[in-house]
């Protein structure tokens, strides 16, 4: 497999050797500068935590935009163990709060019906005493969903991003590569939403932003480019590629089949992948957010998710939705525009962002 470049922008032609995806040759590689593959790390497996390099001030300055973000639910759930003495209508007033946080229901009942028993089984009399067992039993609500990414595993690392038109998948994609590369990890980038034109030159601009290579063509078969890019990123080395798609509503079924297929050509292409499909989800789209991660779960088989937009309206409850209705890893969540405001979901944190 050869490819022609050239800079400052590098176009080269990779034809596929495979006669399953008919269309592919062709795709276009956008890199700048050439890169040379970072060393290895197949035989040591290592998952994706905060840097331990990363400075006590960096931490900070993210919790501060998370609880930025989550100001308008951590106030009004806050306020209502302020002032008042530990009564009835405390548990009426949190059960109003949470719903308009995006909790839902299930999530909501369940945390008032732990609630209620540990106040009556610790004796606890105090509203700071009470919003602390509520942080605690929130904090054992969305623990499960703290997992990490396992690196290593396969050389490259195939990552499959879904998601909805908007949630911020193609942004996403380009904060994860920087993730990606403060673990040595060398990175390339397939554009599988190939009929729009922003999406691919947003692509691009992450990948000479982040100094990768971008897999692209025009008007192609979405599964045809990925396909393609995952046996360049086996020619070149590359430890992962994170391969973009089309953002669909789960409600077409016809553009949800065409997902399966390029799921189908990912494993084609290389055995045993995608080995990490990921769902982008936009937390401002509240309760829906659950239909979308349902829908997409049962169609592809997600092994993780993305949540993005928390520095908005987003109410943060959803997340405890998830833990409930439909648990699966968050491996990340995201707070703002730039690569650094893309961090690994930490329960602890959420929780005491989310609470104050």
């Amino acid at each position: 497999m050869k490819s022609v470049l050239s800079v400052p922008l590098i176009e080269g032609s990779i034809q596929s050797t495979s006669s399953v995806v008919p269309q592919g040759a062709h795709l276009k590689i956008s890199n700048t500068p050439e890169q040379q593959p970072v060393s290895s790390i197949n035989e040591d497996i290592i998952k994706i935590v905060p840097p331990p390099a990363t400075a006590s001030s960096m931490k900070r300055s993210w919790f501060k935009r998370l609880k930025s973000g989550l100001n308008k639910t951590s106030s009004s759930l806050s306020g209502i163990f302020v002032g008042i003495k530990f009564n009835e209508s405390l548990f009426e007033e949190l059960e109003t709060a949470l719903l308009i946080a995006d909790t839902g229901l299930d999530a909501t009942t369940y945390l008032l019906n732990a609630l209620r028993q540990k106040v009556r089984i610790e004796k606890l009399t105090d509203a700071q005493q009470v919003k602390e067992a509520l942080r605690q039993l929130l904090i054992e609500l969305l623990m499960p969903l703290e997992l990490s990414i396992v690196l290593g595993r396969a050389q490259p690392l195939v990552i499959m991003i879904a998601g909805v038109n908007g949630a911020g998948k193609t942004t996403s994609i380009g904060k994860l590569t920087k993730h990606l590369q403060l673990f040595n990890q060398s990175v390339m980038l397939a554009a599988g939403d190939t009929f729009r034109a922003a999406a691919r030159e947003q692509l691009v601009i992450w990948g000479q932003h982040n100094h990768v290579a971008v897999i692209h063509q025009e008007s192609a078969d979405p599964a045809a480019v990925i396909f393609d890019a995952v046996h360049a990123a086996r020619a070149r080395g590359i430890d992962v590629l994170l391969a973009d798609t089309a953002g669909r509503l789960p409600t077409q079924p016809h553009l949800m089949g065409e997902l399966r297929k390029i799921k189908r050509v990912i494993g084609n292409a290389m055995e045993n992948a995608p080995h990490e499909i990921l769902l982008v989800l936009d937390a401002n789209t509240g309760q829906n957010t659950l239909a979308q991660v349902k829908a997409f779960n049962e169609s592809l088989g997600l092994t993780g998710l993305i949540i993005t937009k928390l520095d908005g309206t987003a109410k943060g409850g959803i997340l405890a939705a998830i833990a409930r209705q439909c648990p699966m890893p968050v491996y990340f969540i995201g707070v703002g525009e730039n690569p650094e405001d893309l961090q690994p979901f930490v329960a602890t944190e959420f929780a005491e962002a989310l609470l104050g």
